[in-house]
């Protein structure tokens, strides 16, 4: 293959996935709780736990 064909290959490359408004959400900042996500799982952990819990007991 010719190095004109390869230029012209390497340069007609498509446009990232941001040029389509496809990674948009991340530039957004949005309101409400922060909340990491460690933090979440060990919640949902103690809550799933809580639950097993209570059913042994009621």
């Amino acid at each position: 293959m010719s190095k004109r064909r390869e230029r012209r290959r390497r340069g007609s490359a498509p446009p990232p996935a941001t040029g389509a408004g496809l990674l948009r959400f991340f530039e957004e900042e949005s309101l409400g709780i922060k909340i990491k996500p460690k933090i979440l799982i060990i919640l949902t952990i103690a809550f799933i736990i809580l639950c097993i819990i209570i059913q042994f007991y009621a």
